[in-house]
């Protein structure tokens, strides 16, 4: 059934593909522009198009609704499936990524899972000629059909096992080109597989790619554990709007601190960076304000660096809260001004709020096993006034620090 499922595939994307494929594309865009159900919008399509052209257009329209955000004006040239799509990285950080990986001179890459071709498209666009590799035929269709559909050359798209690719690197090189990207497939059966051991291929693979082919990247789980990085490797995760959305460890040729940490707001691009562990920050109970570092600050392992840059201290040493007695102008944390701490205890919060005129509040929780949602409910009253309720650990006792609300930073 699989396999018959996958020719289908196959065969829908090959037909869309075509100059009658792109017209029923464009027109199933036009019927989701203009919010038409989806059984007038289908049963249009077919009698436009045919079957078995007009059903596959408004499934991939609809992946496009989805993809635009991220593909800007390539999205209307581009081809996707629900899976690929979940797969694909974010145009601007690939091309961030090639651009890096391309500065040491290497002009040809291997794309070790390609997926739809967001990499291939990145480094193609970059001048690199590229190997896109995929076992999964889709992924090789996909690539082939979106790298032609944006005009680009020097693609080459190739069915290969990556473990024996790599397994026969050498001199540097690996399916004959002198660097590569490598994005392991890490859900199974629609789960996370959190083992990297797990991943496809294996974390042995992974290392071995990054000890045989110096100009590489590798994408990886956000949460890998630190003690799996190699030395002389650097980690690097990168956040967009609050959110870890990759994390990365590039081969020796690239590499060139211990840790970064990469944050992308409003078109502006902030790194922080460490040659070594910093260590743990100092701890001290709270003082005016409440420092809430970037989740690519706490996974790359640098708290303690920004901690010194801002001159704060910790409210418990295992909690990432930092705090001061002046606000920080920093693109690395987000400030709050603390009015009150007090020991946990719902009653005594509603009973302030109450006091204050507060009437509904943000739940922000670190080390405590309380619902935000439900906190919230709880503590919403009849007040106009808003403020943030943090809920944490100070020198290891479930505490509340009640502060006054900030805007929102730009994303």
């Amino acid at each position: 059934m699989a396999e018959d499922q996958t020719a289908e595939t196959l065969r829908q994307l090959r037909a869309l593909a075509t100059p009658a494929g792109a017209a029923a594309l464009a027109r199933a865009g036009e019927l989701l522009a203009a919010r038409t159900d989806v059984v007038t919008a289908l049963s249009r399509l077919r009698a436009e198009f045919g079957p078995e052209v007009g059903g596959p257009a408004w499934g991939v329209a609809r992946q496009r609704e989805r993809a635009r955000p991220a593909f800007g004006a390539d999205t209307d040239r581009l081809l996707f499936t629900g899976d690929t799509l979940e797969q694909a990285g974010r145009p601007e950080l690939a091309a961030r990524r090639a651009a890096r990986l391309l500065a040491g001179g290497a002009t040809s890459v291997a794309d070790l899972g390609c997926a739809s071709g967001t990499d291939t498209v990145a480094l193609a666009r970059a001048g690199a000629r590229v190997t896109a590799v995929d076992r999964d035929p889709v992924a090789r269709e996909l690539t082939a059909l979106n790298t032609a559909a944006l005009g680009l050359g020097g693609v080459t798209v190739t069915d290969a096992d990556v473990v024996d690719l790599v397994a026969d690197a050498a001199d540097g090189r690996v399916a004959g080109c002198e660097a590569a990207v490598l994005d392991p497939a890490r859900r199974a059966g629609g789960r996370r597989v959190l083992d990297p051991d797990g991943w496809s291929p294996p974390w042995s693979t992974v290392t071995a790619l990054l000890e045989r082919v110096p100009a590489c990247v590798v994408k990886v789980a956000p949460g890998l554990d630190h003690d799996r990085v190699p030395a002389g490797i650097e980690a690097e995760w990168v956040s967009v709007g609050g959110s870890i959305v990759e994390a990365l460890l590039w081969g020796h040729g690239p590499s060139q601190t211990w840790r970064r940490a990469t944050l992308l707001r409003a078109g502006v691009r902030h790194e922080l960076t460490a040659d070594a562990d910093p260590g743990r920050a100092p701890v001290a109970a709270p003082r005016e304000w409440l420092h809430e570092p970037d989740p690519a600050v706490i996974r790359s392992g640098l708290v303690a660096t920004v901690a010194a840059q801002l001159g704060a201290t910790l409210v418990d040493e295992q909690i990432a809260y930092l705090t001061s007695d002046a606000p920080a102008d920093s693109p690395w944390v987000s400030s709050y001004r603390v009015t009150d701490v007090l020991p946990f205890a719902v009653k005594r919060v509603r009973a302030l709020l109450r006091e204050r005129g507060i009437g509904s509040v943000t739940v922000k929780k670190r080390g405590s096993a309380v619902e935000p949602e439900a906190l919230v409910k709880q503590l919403r009253g009849k007040g106009d006034g808003h403020a943030v309720v943090v809920v944490t650990r100070v020198l290891d006792v479930p505490t509340v620090l009640l502060c006054e609300p900030l805007r929102p930073r730009p994303s």
